[in-house]
């Protein structure tokens, strides 16, 4: 098995607790405090993992079009976890999750058209059934 296939499934699994996870610790606070508390745990541990185990040199290697390509993942990322987190304080958890990872979709469309990934017949039906499984779940009854 290839590597990153394993960390994607590690991944998925730690994205699969999260979102229940957190709404456990929704209940009595605001998603925007739980949230700022997530976030900072978050960068704790992202910033430990990098002084850890990367080559702290390796900071002199930024750019500003790195930096700012970066910097409007943060930004996107941040816009996502606001709008997810109000959703799963109100929603039930496992609709908010099934269409935010409609993403997928989206991210298919971005990484053909502006990363010039290869378009497979694969990768066409794998999106389209993520895409018809998500509109079955989420019609209205």
């Amino acid at each position: 098995m290839p590597t990153w296939v394993l960390y994607s499934l590690i991944s998925m699994l730690f994205a699969g607790l999260t979102s229940v996870i957190a709404k456990l610790g929704l209940k009595d606070i605001s998603a925007n405090l739980g949230l700022a508390v997530r976030t900072t745990v978050v960068f704790g541990l992202v910033l430990l993992n990098f002084i850890v185990f990367q080559n702290v040199r390796e900071v002199g290697q930024l750019n500003a079009r790195t930096v700012g390509f970066l910097a409007v993942s943060g930004l996107t990322t941040s816009l996502s976890w606001i709008f997810y987190y109000k959703a799963i304080q109100i929603g039930r958890v496992s609709d908010v999750a099934l269409i935010d990872k409609g993403s997928i979709v989206l991210t298919i469309l971005l990484s053909v058209t502006l990363l010039r990934e290869p378009v497979t017949p694969k990768l066409l039906v794998g999106g389209g059934l993520v895409l018809a499984g998500l509109l079955v779940l989420v019609w209205p009854k």
